[in-house]
């Protein structure tokens, strides 16, 4: 894997990682440990869209 792609990688394990919180969530019965359960995927998945790529930041001069 190149250094390019290790960003896409961490996205996905952050996207995979919510689906089985989510998938969780459904199948407790808690409401609590649900609403957590919950909480953490859609925090995974967020974060998962902020993962920066080489070369996708700001082009615009500082001045």
């Amino acid at each position: 894997m190149s250094v390019a792609d290790e960003p896409d990688a961490r996205a996905a394990q952050l996207r995979q990682k919510a689906q089985e919180l989510k998938e969780a969530a459904e199948r407790s019965t808690d409401p609590e440990a649900r609403e957590r359960l919950e909480t953490k995927a859609r925090h995974l998945e967020e974060e998962s869209r902020h993962i920066k790529r080489p070369g996708s930041g700001d082009a615009r001069p500082m001045g």
